[in-house]
């Protein structure tokens, strides 16, 4: 389908750059009822610049062929990084250049003064991101009174990084009757409410739904050692020699990282990330579209929204932090109907985590190992021989005089040699990476219904057959699992999987790796391992070798507390005497307890100190059973009934009148308290009348005045009813 006509000016600009036919998102747009706004959703790298600036025209423009004179913006286009809006500033430049356009970028890291000046100058357009044009409003130097449009650009991105107090601010700035064209990767809910307070009637153009994501671009998944990803970057980047590669990793100091390695390995690579100055980054992305450099290691800052020529092949060092993340990723290749490739480098801590985002993306990625240095170099041959160089004609003279010469001095083969010794010569050489054998097996076994394995699967392998090793750092070193388990691994090229039991001593660690990672194992210690390590081959610890606790240790200069003094044993003389006698207690004072000792002569007026024992003069107490016949037992209470024991008085109660018996103080009744009558035992016939006026006395209540009574069985006065019997069964 050819290119609906737009503008005169920029259709002729399009068809000078060979635009032949537009994308999805561009036919969307163009199609639409012009000086409507927009909420497009579209996929990165659809040619979502070309299709705002196409819609801009009629807006912008109208019918006339040019721009007038230079005064206040007619157009503000704002995205979320320098890159990104220097990128689109690139674009409309071609794109508005037969109209006379002036554009004017305010980006951060630039000199504001340069931008100020070049806004007081006049200019028709600005695109700037959110921060540099919120400073410029704030300072008067930015005026948006004349503003006619408003193009918001990866909209969801500027939401994501925290712009939107910058946003709001700049729209409210903005007139009223304006248009506003927003774009976005995914119309998410915040998105929606945007779009619902700053737009009015919009269309709403969604290009993803119903379409595979990112149909141009082929995904691998690639089984790594988790301490190899950097040697299957090496092989990746030699396997596809891509004409430009992108390397994204999560940190700053991981890009440092990755681009020093490599470089030092012989490829032409340059660094991005956000610690970097405009200039630094913008001479890393122009050496990266020159072809000076072919590989661009960069953090997600490089993820979205640029648009690098030739860049077919995308590495995922580090798994990104979530779906969105792999689509924005991923969309630097495969743009404008080019083909391109995204590898994921998969450990097998990362592997569920993987299978999780790729099937929330829709993406159905090939899963394999490593590129081998046999494949690579395989490749390298067929790539040779398929050089245009080898058949393209020559018409040089001289060249052809030159190559008459070396045949005379050199067979064919020679000379075919050397050639291919230099085209070696120019490229990396590849690593001799592992496959991880333990996810080919989880893949090869099968998943049910669920998307669970089949056939359980075995984390660890240390059930099978393991070899012993020793490594020369004990507890006299602060021997730690926690960095001894990264450190064999760093070392040994194995993975956590492949080390077993760890049993530390005081000068020596002894750990256990499988037999199948033996050869392997011992491979890279023969390499050369760090200064002052040492790894031998060891046998099993017997029961004679206790492994030492951290705990054991006595605590002592050089360790968690340098400060503190060495621990030694107490003696006289030491940091602290032992104790001895105070000079200055007073005489007849009691001196501290001292513990007897067994062979401690007695003390003055005291006996002599024995241990007490069965055999010795008294025993904790027992019941007697060698008591004679006749002696005393030991006390029990005294039923009322028991009769007298031999020899004895029958136990009898006493009361007020008995006599007092020899040798007992008399009975004397205890006095009343203030305002009571003494007490004294009554009987019922010496039971008090009642009062005048009063009934006899029954039950007296609780704090009542009436005198006591006895009572009978039903609670009547005695001598009221016959007594209550208690009847059998009926």
């Amino acid at each position: 389908m050819p290119f609906p006509a737009s503008h005169p000016a920029l259709d002729r600009a399009l068809h000078e750059r060979g635009y032949a036919e537009p994308t999805p998102v561009q036919s969307a747009v163009l199609e639409a009822e012009a000086g409507r706004d927009l909420l497009v959703s579209a996929q990165t790298g659809s040619g979502k610049t070309v299709a705002f600036g196409l819609a801009l025209a009629p807006t912008l423009l109208g019918e006339a062929e040019k721009f007038a004179e230079f005064g206040a913006p007619v157009a503000l286009v704002i995205a979320p990084t320098r890159e990104l809006a220097l990128q689109v500033s690139n674009e409309l430049q071609w794109l508005y250049a037969q109209t006379g356009a002036r554009i004017v970028s305010c980006v951060g890291g630039m000199d504001p003064k340069v931008e100020r000046r070049a806004l007081e100058r006049g200019c028709h357009i600005v695109v700037g991101t959110p921060g540099r044009l919120r400073d410029h409003l704030e300072r008067g130097s930015l005026d948006l009174s004349t503003l006619q449009a408003v193009v918001l650009d990866e909209a969801d991105e500027m939401l994501d990084m925290g712009f939107h107090e910058d946003l709001t601010f700049i729209l409210e700035g903005a007139p009223a009757e304006r248009r506003t064209l927003m774009f976005s990767a995914t119309l998410a809910r915040d998105i929606v409410q945007l779009a619902k307070t700053y737009q009015k009637n919009a269309l709403r153009i969604d290009t993803v739904a119903g379409n595979a994501s990112h149909a141009d671009i082929e995904y691998k998944a690639i089984r790594v050692a988790p301490n190899e990803v950097e040697l299957a970057v090496v092989n990746v980047l030699r396997y596809f020699e891509a004409p430009g590669a992108l390397v994204f990793a999560n940190t700053r100091e991981r890009v440092k990282h990755l681009t020093s390695s490599l470089r030092e390995r012989g490829f032409s690579v340059v660094g991005l990330s956000g610690e970097l100055t405009q200039s630094q980054r913008s001479e890393a992305l122009q050496a990266l579209r020159d072809g000076h450099a072919r590989v661009c290691v960069a953090t997600d800052v490089a993820a979205r929204g640029l648009d690098l020529p030739d860049l077919g092949l995308v590495i995922h060092a580090e798994i990104p932090v979530n779906k969105a993340g792999l689509l924005h990723r991923s969309g630097r290749t495969g743009r404008a109907g080019k083909k391109g490739v995204s590898v994921l480098l998969v450990s097998y801590t990362r592997r569920r985590k993987v299978e999780l985002m790729l099937q929330s993306a829709s993406i159905k990625a090939e899963w394999s190992g490593p590129p081998s240095a046999d494949m690579i170099l395989e490749n390298d041959r067929k790539r040779m021989l398929a050089d245009p160089v080898l058949t393209a004609p020559v018409e040089d003279e001289d060249m052809l005089a030159l190559g008459r010469q070396l045949l005379e001095k050199s067979t064919p083969e020679q000379i075919a040699a050397a050639l291919i010794r230099l085209y070696q010569q120019k490229l990396p050489a590849p690593e001799d990476v592992y496959d991880d054998d333990r996810m080919k097996r989880q893949q090869e076994i099968g998943k049910n219904d669920k998307g669970q394995p089949d056939v359980p699967y075995t984390d660890f392998a240390r059930g099978g057959d393991m070899v012993w090793y020793r490594i020369n750092i004990g507890r006299d070193k602060n021997a730690d699992p926690k960095w001894l388990m990264p450190t064999i691994c760093r070392l040994g090229h194995v993975t956590k999987r492949d080390i077993g039991a760890i049993k530390i001593f005081e000068r020596e660690t002894k750990f256990e790796i499988t037999q199948e990672m033996q050869a392997k194992f011992e491979a890279a210690i023969a390499l050369g391992l760090e200064e002052g390590v040492k790894i031998d081959p060891a046998v099993k610890p017997g029961p004679s070798e206790k492994p030492v606790s951290r705990w054991d240790k006595k605590p002592g200069a050089g360790g968690d507390r340098p400060e503190k003094k060495p621990w030694k044993a107490r003696e006289e003389g030491g940091d602290k005497p032992a104790w001895k006698p105070r000079e200055d207690r007073p005489e007849g004072a009691k001196k501290p307890w001292v513990k007897r000792e067994d062979n401690a002569p007695a003390a003055e007026g005291k006996k002599p100190w024995v241990k007490r024992d069965e055999v010795g003069d008294k025993t904790a107490w027992k019941a007697r059973e060698d008591r004679p016949q006749g002696d005393r037992k030991p006390w029990v209470k005294q039923d009322d009934a028991a009769p007298a024991a031999e020899g004895k008085k029958p136990w009898v109660k006493r009361t007020p009148n008995d006599p007092t018996p020899p040798g007992k103080k008399p009975w004397v009744k205890k006095p009343a308290a203030e305002g009571k009558t003494p007490w004294a035992p009554r009987s019922d016939a010496e039971a008090a009348p009642a009062a005048a006026g009063d009934k006899p006395w029954k039950g007296k209540p609780k704090g009542g005045d009436r005198p006591w009574a006895a009572k009978d069985a039903r609670g009547k006065p005695a001598g009221a009813r016959p007594p209550y019997k208690v009847k059998g069964p009926r």
